[in-house]
């Protein structure tokens, strides 16, 4: 029997992740543990939970297999830093003592830092490293359903690529074609986040949410002047009007220049119909030159099967033109696309490309739904209520069923926390806040009074996977709210002529269809579809609010508040539900009532987190 642990880490969103005998059997993100957004430190809290879920110790792991090669690395800071010189000596002068001190001896601070976590560690013989586009590739193959695929990541970079094609066949997956550094699609994504105000590395959906408000005026001065997209999907920026190679920036003066305005520089600044048209013409280039791509591949290479990694395939506008345009008929996108699933990626090439380890296909999937994270039972949840003091009451699974899906008709807010967490960037059903869609003022209540954040962003639904079709133009599973689609014809409202003269976020208060509070400007959604084999629990909770309402969909928001990770354990539900305007919160089998609490125990949100 083969152990191997794997270990995102020290640049973005650490994560660990437990493979036994090729099966994923645990995995986590520390800024869940740690309560730290995006946490990019040694992820010690989610490896101890990973071997705690296995009953595990660190000398029982064969393996530890880092998501990434630190000297690649190295090599493409230096040799980036040594053509452009002296241009981005700043910049070099701050990121060579950290990795002199630090990131070049990468496998004695792993080492050190494993030791630490636990003495029965082997040692530093057993580290293995990945290269971090291959880590995405095999997060991306490996656990889908298919026997072969065409692989295709996209990120911002890892070494040196920043978009690579792999072709999958059974336990074997091997990259055949690379785009490097520093023509980066994600770059190009996250230089025009930047540009617009938000926050590189987090503020990426934000971008993608504005989109819909906007319209692509700039779409063609940005394939004309920033981008050259050939044929076959291969494509390289113009590096005069970016600084992301060598100085502290995304971008430039010439950037701002070719569009005529300065960028944002704070989240207080007003977002204009500039920002939105911005938004909207990167989109529309985002998924022009993903599906040229796709296209291309689908011709070359004739498998009906595409993966998809790296933080690009996050972008579920994207995905959803992907799935539509239906040049690959199957599709199956990583749910922890971005470098936390990294941490899988790793352990699985270990077993696989290392160990030659067999590889069983599974359908749906392999990754369990993604409900890879800590579960607590009913003492655990007992002792961590009554620890913080909360009243509750704890009822069995159907009175408790039956509590939540009253409350939600009745258009309360409930924070919803059952079972294991979500491995990823999405809540599925686990650590959520939930609503009824149906309300045209819910969309504006949530995010103003319980989540905090801007108004103009849109919430998703989660929809028995059975009823689908009935709400969405979606003929597949979205088991992982990575596809957009649209709301049905005969679900949406006619709009006045009056309503249909806004623009802008004046779109915003207009009821667009019989669900609205999870009906985007432009008659979208990201949709989760819920199983009953993958999540009896939610998807019995939807039958429930269906039996009242004869609505089979609700709003589905992660739980937390802006700036926040997603919840993690019991305590950190309690205090998020007294930081908010949440109505109801239930864990486990125990329901509590805000009114019931005491008032001195209310939280506040503002200066906790860091806003994303």
């Amino acid at each position: 029997m083969s152990k191997i642990l794997g270990i995102s880490a020290f640049y973005h969103d650490s994560a660990a992740a437990l493979v036994v005998d090729g099966e994923i059997i645990a995995a986590a993100q520390e800024e869940r543990f740690t309560r730290n957004k995006n946490d990019a430190s040694y992820p010690e809290n989610a490896i101890k939970f990973a071997l705690a879920e296995a009953g595990l110790s660190l000398g029982d792991i064969d393996y530890v297999a880092f998501y990434d090669k630190p000297f690649l690395k190295f090599e493409r800071l230096l040799e980036t830093y040594i053509t452009n010189a002296p241009q981005g000596f700043q910049s070099f002068r701050s990121a060579m003592p950290v990795w002199l001190r630090e990131k070049l001896f990468l496998k004695r601070q792993l080492s050190k830092a494993l030791a630490g976590t636990d003495h029965t560690f082997r040692g530093p013989s057993s580290i293995l490293f990945s290269e971090h586009h291959y880590s995405h590739a095999a997060s991306a193959f490996f656990p889908s359903p298919f026997e072969e695929a065409v692989v295709l990541t996209l990120d911002g970079v890892g070494e040196w690529a920043t978009t690579t094609v792999a072709i999958g066949r059974g336990n074997t997956c091997e990259i055949l074609k690379e785009i490097h550094f520093p023509h980066s699609l994600g770059l190009l994504y996250s230089a025009f986040t930047y540009y617009t105000g938000f926050k590189v590395n987090s503020g990426e959906y934000k971008l993608m949410g504005l989109a819909p408000y906007g319209q692509p005026v700039y779409k063609a001065l940005i394939l004309e002047h920033l981008i050259d997209l050939r044929p076959d999907g291969s494509f390289q920026l113009d590096q005069k009007y970016f600084d992301y190679a060598t100085g502290l920036r995304m971008t430039n003066d010439r950037f701002a220049g070719l569009f005529g305005q300065m960028a944002r520089t704070a989240e207080s600044d007003s977002i204009e119909t500039f920002h939105m048209d911005i938004a909207a013409s990167i989109q529309e280039v985002t998924e022009e030159v993903v599906l040229t791509i796709t296209r291309a591949l689908a011709e070359e290479y004739a498998i009906p099967n595409l993966c998809l990694a790296g933080g690009v395939a996050l972008n579920c506008v994207a995905n959803g033109r992907i799935q539509r345009d239906g040049a690959f008929p199957n599709l199956w996108i990583q749910p922890a696309a971005g470098d936390a699933g990294g941490a899988v990626g790793a352990a699985l090439a270990a077993y696989h490309r290392e160990l030659g380890g067999k590889r069983v296909v599974k359908k749906p999937d392999s990754m369990r739904g993604s409900f890879l994270g800590p579960a607590f039972d009913v003492d655990q949840i007992d002792a961590e209520l009554r620890s913080c003091g909360a009243v509750f009451e704890t009822f069995d699974e159907s009175q408790m069923l039956s509590l939540t899906a009253d409350a939600l008709a009745e258009g309360k807010a409930v924070g919803w926390f059952q079972g294991r967490m979500e491995f990823g960037p999405r809540a599925l059903g686990a650590r959520s806040i939930l609503a009824d869609p149906r309300s045209a003022s819910m969309q504006r209540m949530l995010n103003l009074k319980i989540k905090y954040r801007e108004s103009f962003r849109p919430f998703a639904p989660s929809v028995l996977a059975e009823d689908a079709e009935k709400y969405f133009n979606l003929s597949v599973p979205s088991p992982y709210m990575l596809l957009v689609a649209a709301v049905n014809d005969d679900l949406r409202s006619v709009m006045t002529p009056e309503e249909e003269r806004l623009l802008g976020l004046e779109m915003l208060n207009v009821a667009r269809s019989t669900i609205p509070a999870v009906t985007h400007v432009d008659y979208s959604a990201r949709v989760q579809t819920v199983d009953a084999s993958t999540n009896p629990l939610y998807h019995a909770l939807l039958a429930g609010f269906r039996e009242r309402t004869g609505c089979s969909v609700l709003v589905n928001t992660s739980f937390n508040v802006r700036g926040e990770p997603i919840v993690g354990s019991p305590t950190d539900a309690f205090r998020c539900f007294m930081a908010t305007e949440l109505d109801l919160l239930v864990v486990g089998g125990s329901v509590l009532y805000k009114g019931d609490q005491d008032p001195s125990l209310r939280q506040e949100h503002q200066g906790r987190y860091e806003l994303d």
